[in-house]
């Protein structure tokens, strides 16, 4: 028996597990966009770089994927959209309620929808993985550098792993975490107009109280090219321009991946 332990399932199924997983990493080191973080603007920019037959590749930090969506309003698992998004919505087949002026979305049923969508489509999705740094050579981004969220957590002296990338962007939310690895380093200050909307001091701003109005459009209007190679979108656009928060409307989350990907589709048909 001890001799054909390796025959027995439970050795089959670690070994495709394994097996799998490194041939994903393996073909993923090298991408066309990496992105930070995979919340509603990650999940519509992967979708639509996807569909274009962009290489995405897309780092979550914790295990469920799907960023702010799944709690919708404090828990009320329901999320508002604007009205602009039914055509979206029909696209791929999400279930919605239109109101007179607004859309109201079930937020597990949306967030599963992206999600399916995004890695339908061939974005590829590493959840439970820390964006801790960020490549750059001559002035640009061209990567992140990754490691195990426990790893980081725990503050192991466990060195990460690089993945290069044409274009980087900065999908987590509130903290902007990759602009701040620039700014606090006084990186963004050394790129002539690197720093037009950023606050003053040229550090990383934090989004003022809330305005869902004028936060929606504010996080279209911001997302942008930061520093060569490195984009920002969705709450980190809106925390590094220092625009107003805007609670559990998605619209311009939505909008701002969408938003993202015409701006990187455009600099990718440039390069080639």
């Amino acid at each position: 028996m001890l001799k054909d332990l390796s025959s027995k399932k439970d050795y089959r199924i670690s070994e495709l597990i394994v097996e799998r997983y490194f041939q994903k990493l393996k073909a993923n080191l090298e991408v066309d966009v990496a992105i930070a973080g995979a919340g509603p603007s990650a999940l519509a920019l992967a979708i639509e770089l996807s569909k274009a037959g962009k290489k995405v590749a897309i780092f979550e930090a914790k295990n469920e994927p799907g960023g702010g969506i799944w709690g919708g309003g404090m828990m009320f698992n329901e999320l508002v959209l604007e009205s602009e998004l039914e055509v979206f919505l029909k696209e791929y087949s999400i279930k919605y309620v239109k109101h007179s002026d607004l859309i109201t979305v079930d937020s597990v049923h949306f967030a599963s929808a992206l999600l399916y969508h995004a890695t339908l489509n061939g974005a590829v999705l590493f959840n439970n993985v820390f964006v801790e740094d960020l490549v750059m050579y001559d002035k640009r981004i061209c990567g992140v550098v990754i490691n195990w969220l426990p790893t980081v957590k725990e503050r192991l002296h466990v060195d990460p792993i690089t993945v290069v990338a044409k274009f980087t962007v900065d999908g987590t939310g509130h903290p902007a975490n990759l602009v701040r690895l620039l700014s606090k380093r006084g990186i963004m200050m050394s790129v002539t107009g690197s720093t037009e909307n950023l606050c003053s001091c040229g550090t990383v701003d934090y989004e003022f109280p809330m305005d869902a109005e004028n936060g929606e459009k504010f996080v279209v209007e911001n997302t942008r090219e930061v520093y060569p190679g490195l984009y920002v979108m969705g709450m980190a656009a809106v925390s590094v321009g220092g625009g107003p928060r805007m609670g559990p409307i998605f619209g311009g989350m939505i909008f701002s991946g969408i938003r993202a990907a015409e701006l990187i589709l455009s600099e990718l048909k440039r390069l080639e």
